[in-house]
């Protein structure tokens, strides 16, 4: 039999049986019910051994063959290469070398990214991780240890956020699996455990150079003008795509740069004010030639006693390239909120604005007017950083 390929190792399914597929000289891929793992079995002293050489796909066929060629020149020293990787494996676990901190400093140095998205990695190890295990030695991270770093980070909404952070854990594991300083990744036990991003129907994009472009195709957009209004007005703003659409003109305050959307039209019932930032309202003052004279900013196309379609903004998404899978009307608010918690605005501000209601309706109508001023400053600099992002200009919450 010839060499393995990467496709015959990545087809490769259990049986009812563990199996094996051989690529030579010792070498082989190990498949059983719980995984597949590397192997190379040779003889020292007489004596028939086994190496593991990982666990794939965390270490790919290339990276097992290095290894296996390494053990190899070990054994045609008269090395035993199993006692050789213990030996080594004692030595790193005295050396501070060992920590989840230092070996995160390897990780990102070998990583080819955009300057952007390194200082958006750098701020969540700094902020998020590093905090907790900086000092820790990586052999003894466990599940349980890296579910209570993410779950600290969903406890102030930021999901999308969490799962990220789960994310960059991983990578750092499985640099350290590479270097065959831990056998496994602990974030493997964790599928399922955090909170789920958003469903499919409710698709958002909230990646912020992702929303950079995002933005970019949206200032580009060619279409109805009315329709391309809403379509720069709603991630300013992120109201459900129904108060959008049913905007009126009786809504803006133009003196105090406000849309007050009456509790009838909200989901919970309460009066729901939306702070216009100096872009929001430059919007909505350029529209308001155009379509001021009927009911609503944005007026059907048939008919202006009537609100645009509901599906208007969604075509419009659509038509600029993105599918179903990626962002929907409804998206803008994921978008928002993920980011406005990243960015370190305060939880009550960001749900306040997101037209959540608060149980306590006595309450909530006393926040409406206590954090006015706070969701002004919030929701302007929201603006300028999406301004920002449109712009390519590299921002790390």
């Amino acid at each position: 039999m010839g060499k393995l390929t990467k496709k015959q190792v990545e087809h490769a399914k259990p049986r009812a049986k563990q199996w094996k597929l051989t690529d030579g000289q010792g070498m082989y891929l190990l498949i059983t019910k719980t995984g597949k793992y590397w192997r190379y079995d040779y003889r020292f002293l007489n004596k028939r051994k086994t190496l593991a050489l990982g666990v794939f796909p965390d270490i790919t066929l290339k990276q097992a063959r290095s290894s296996h060629q390494k053990a190899r020149d070990l054994l045609n020293d008269g090395i035993d290469p199993s006692q050789h990787k213990k030996t080594v494996k004692v030595a790193l676990l005295e050396s501070s070398e060992n920590s989840f901190g230092a070996l995160s400093q390897e990780w990102q140095a070998r990583q080819k990214w955009t300057e952007g998205h390194r200082r958006t990695v750098i701020s969540r190890l700094e902020r998020d991780i590093l905090p907790y295990l900086k000092d820790r030695p990586v052999s003894e991270i466990t599940a349980r240890e890296v579910l209570t770093v993410c779950r600290r980070v969903e406890e102030r909404g930021a999901i999308e956020s969490a799962h990220r952070i789960k994310t960059i854990i991983s990578q750092i594991m499985r640099y350290c699996v590479a270097k065959e300083i831990v056998d496994g990744d602990p974030c493997r036990d964790l599928k399922g455990a955090l909170t789920p991003t958003a469903s499919k129907n409710m698709a958002a994009i909230t990646d912020p150079q992702e929303v950079g472009g995002l933005m970019r195709a949206i200032d580009g957009y060619q279409g109805n003008e009315v329709t391309r209004a809403a379509l720069k007005l709603a991630p300013l703003v992120f109201v459900r795509p129904g108060e959008l659409r049913h905007a009126e003109w009786s809504e803006i305050d133009f003196d105090r740069r406000l849309w007050i959307i009456p509790p009838e039209k909200m989901k919970g019932r309460i009066k729901h004010m939306v702070p216009l930032s100096n872009q929001a309202f430059k919007i909505i003052s350029e529209l308001h030639p155009k379509t001021g004279g009927g009911r609503y900013l944005f007026p059907s196309i048939r008919t202006s006693e009537r609100p645009m379609s509901d599906n208007a903004v969604l075509s419009a998404l659509r038509r600029m390239g993105y599918s179903k899978e990626q962002m929907v009307g409804h998206g803008f608010r994921a978008m928002a909120s993920t980011n406005l918690y990243e960015l370190g605005w305060r939880s009550e501000l960001v749900e306040m604005q997101l037209g959540h209601k608060d149980p306590n309706e006595v309450r909530a109508s006393y926040n409406h007017a206590k954090y006015l001023q706070e969701r002004i400053e919030m929701m302007q600099a929201w603006a300028d950083y999406l301004d920002g992002l449109k712009a390519g200009i590299s921002q790390s919450p």
